[in-house]
């Protein structure tokens, strides 16, 4: 089986064209099940947690309803867990659970597309999926052609149960299957997360013409901890997978998993914060009908999305630690006298249990325009000085494990301009 892969990927791959969707130009936002609802199937037990067609319905009700739409959201996506343990024995096509998804896939895709929302599936590039479901190696064609014609607009393309040697050719193979149903489907793609773990540093390059995003690293769980851990792996990394992110291509740390159980309010603001200046997808993975109210806001606050979407496309870094505050920024627009704007994001790994306060100044980041910056506070909605200059020193205040996210506007000689 593996040899008449490769022996396709071999013929196929040289007329392989580059990703000609026209899709992702800012990092897709949406809802997805997996951290959240995992591979939860019992639905006599779960009624309401199970993964069904009842679930995503409900999700696509609470995007709208809720305000998520209307923010930005637009995907509401499947993960594992969906799919019969066979594929159709006549036509060999993968096909869902009959019991939790009754009306079947185009169905539901249908009633989220009549949402006004958009619909993604999950498969796998290798014999199984990570719960053990089919995989797709042998049905590559097959299988792109089956999501085209259910409606999808979205693919995560996972790696379980695969050789990680054949992924680059396998994956760009799959984006070529996709490209030539001629519908636009966003191509998420999983080959670094299991090629970093073992030390092999992937393609980038080809990566970033095949895919519309990609898996960086390992998954993430409910765990503040686990979020630090990502963080620190893209730090580590940032300047040699960062030129690779933009409009059409992003690197992914993984879902939001704000409103669930393992962040406070203040990490829950640093994940949203930080995942903006990373240019990450926003994608959601929670309960939806039951989230709490300011765990809600902390995902709805449209200034803070405004810096993940910002049209640049820039992924931001970390710039510079300081008394155990990571300073991280983002080049942003507008742009003024030919300096760039920028979201400055202060994240606290300090366990002081009281707010730090730490000083600095916009030059030590490397802001520099002589007539000063307009400091705004977005999650306080309050603007620092009316005029900062980049020696200013700044004395900011950090709770433990929280983040406080500016912006920084240059001033104009002529003018002051106001950040939209």
């Amino acid at each position: 089986m593996l040899a008449n892969i490769l022996c396709m990927i071999l013929l196929v791959l040289p007329f392989t064209k580059s990703l000609d969707n026209g899709l992702a130009r800012t990092p897709p936002m949406g809802w997805m099940h997996w951290q959240r609802f995992r591979c939860v199937t019992d639905c006599a037990a779960y009624p309401d947690d199970c993964i069904s067609e009842k679930l995503f319905r409900d999700m696509a009700d609470h995007m709208v309803s809720d305000g998520f739409k209307d923010a930005g959201y637009e995907y509401v996506m499947i993960d594992d867990c969906w799919a019969s343990k066979e594929r159709d024995n006549v036509t060999g096509r993968l096909q869902p659970n009959p019991d939790r998804f009754p009306s079947g896939i185009k169905a539901l895709a249908n009633y989220i597309h009549d949402k006004g929302l958009k619909f993604g599936i999950y498969a796998d590039y290798g014999t199984l999926t990570c719960a053990g479901y089919p995989g797709s190696i042998d049905h590559l064609e097959l299988d792109a052609q089956t999501f085209a014609d259910w409606g999808v607009d979205y693919l995560k393309f996972d790696g379980c149960n695969s050789d990680v040697m054949t992924m680059e050719s396998g994956y760009s193979l799959m984006s070529a299957y996709l490209n030539a149903t001629g519908r636009p489907i966003a191509y998420s793609c999983s080959w670094p997360a299991y090629q970093e773990p073992i030390g092999i540093h992937p393609n980038y390059e080809q990566m970033s013409k095949v895919c519309n995003s990609w898996r960086n690293w390992d998954d993430i769980d409910d765990s503040w901890g686990n979020v630090t851990n990502i963080l620190s792996w893209f730090s580590k990394n940032q300047d040699r997978i960062a030129k690779y992110s933009g409009p059409g291509h992003w690197n992914d740390p993984d879902m939001l998993i704000i409103g669930n159980y393992g962040l406070s309010y203040e990490q829950a603001k640093s994940q949203m914060a930080i995942w903006s200046i990373m240019a990450a997808p926003l994608i959601m993975s929670v309960d939806l009908r039951t989230i709490e109210a300011q765990f809600r806001d902390i995902l709805l606050n449209k200034e803070v999305i405004a810096i993940n979407q910002d049209s640049l496309g820039v992924q931001g870094r970390l710039e510079l630690t300081k008394d155990k505050i990571d300073f991280w920024i983002k080049p942003i627009k507008p742009i003024v006298d030919d300096y760039l704007s920028y979201a400055i994001g202060l994240l606290s790994n300090r366990v002081d249990g009281y707010p730090y306060r730490v000083n600095f100044t916009l030059s030590d980041l490397n802001l520099v325009n002589g007539n000063g910056y307009m400091i705004r506070d977005i999650y306080d909605s309050v603007t620092i000085g009316e005029i900062i200059k980049p020696d200013d020193v700044l004395f900011i205040r950090v709770k433990p494990s929280g983040t406080v996210l500016l912006t920084a506007t240059p001033l104009s000689s002529s003018k002051t301009v106001t950040r939209i």
